[in-house]
């Protein structure tokens, strides 16, 4: 069964840092580029960072760029979402999908990251 379990998350205040983590299981790792969109209540769904084994592209939304960063420890099909200078703004729940794009076919179970100001 193709899953993917993340952890990491919590409340931190503004300036904070944070770390998800999503493990996959279940599918080829070097198939699918993984990554993280975030919803908040009120909010659209964004698409926040993708990282793509493949070719070891890498994609940020503005509004996260120069602050998150997504890397992966491949032998253990890792993700990890790191998250410095957090904002309140950067409130959602965190949800790490492959592939990455319209057509998702994973996705992890949702972390909240809550930043308080």
């Amino acid at each position: 069964e193709a899953q993917l379990v993340e952890s990491g998350g919590g409340l931190v205040q503004a300036g904070g840092s944070l770390r998800l983590s999503c493990a996959a299981s279940g599918f080829t790792f070097d198939d699918y580029a993984i990554g993280w969109i975030r919803q908040a209540p009120g909010k659209e769904r964004e698409g926040v960072s993708c990282f793509s084994k493949s070719d070891g592209s890498t994609y940020y939304a503005d509004s996260v760029k120069g602050r998150f960063t997504i890397s992966s420890d491949n032998a253990k099909n890792t993700v990890f979402l790191h998250m410095n200078s957090l904002k309140p703004e950067d409130t959602a729940v965190y949800y790490c999908v492959a592939p990455c794009g319209p057509r998702i076919e994973y996705w992890g179970q949702g972390a909240q990251v809550t930043v308080s100001s």
